[in-house]
């Protein structure tokens, strides 16, 4: 009588290891609290403006870089020279910076995985390069 009991606590410890198991791969690629951006083939999209200031004063010495750490073969990162407005700072009059553009090369089948992006910034106190990381979908 035990051995039976015993041996349906090991199935039933068995099978609730296999389901955690198996409900934690599909999502085994998504980073929690970093936004998700959807792209088809040949598609730019703007995701946000790249600065750094002191006092509300841009203490870059050039347009920052962008340069793709991990991510999917086709897709590319630059940075457009722009002049932005540092709202989160709670600053008024644009600065110089850029925004951050990130386009799709040809799709040809959909995938989702994470993208990670390092920003070089080169400025009077010297370089910085924070990373960024995103989880994309891509779409053909």
């Amino acid at each position: 009588m035990t051995t039976i009991a015993t041996k349906a606590v090991l199935t039933i410890v068995h099978l609730g290891i296999v389901g955690v198991v198996g409900s934690a791969e599909a999502h085994a690629q998504t980073i929690t609290n970093s936004p998700t951006i959807a792209l088809k083939s040949g598609e730019s999209v703007e995701l946000g403006q790249i600065y750094w200031v002191v006092n509300c004063r841009s203490v870059l010495n050039g347009t920052p870089e962008a340069e793709i750490l991990d991510g999917p073969p086709g897709v590319s990162v630059a940075i457009k020279a722009a002049m932005v407005t540092p709202r989160a700072q709670r600053c008024s009059k644009p600065v110089s910076g850029g925004m951050l553009l990130i386009t799709a090369g040809s799709i040809e089948d959909p995938s989702y995985t994470t993208l990670t992006v390092r920003v070089t910034y080169r400025g009077r106190d010297g370089v910085r390069k924070p990373s960024l990381t995103y989880n994309l979908s891509l779409i053909p």
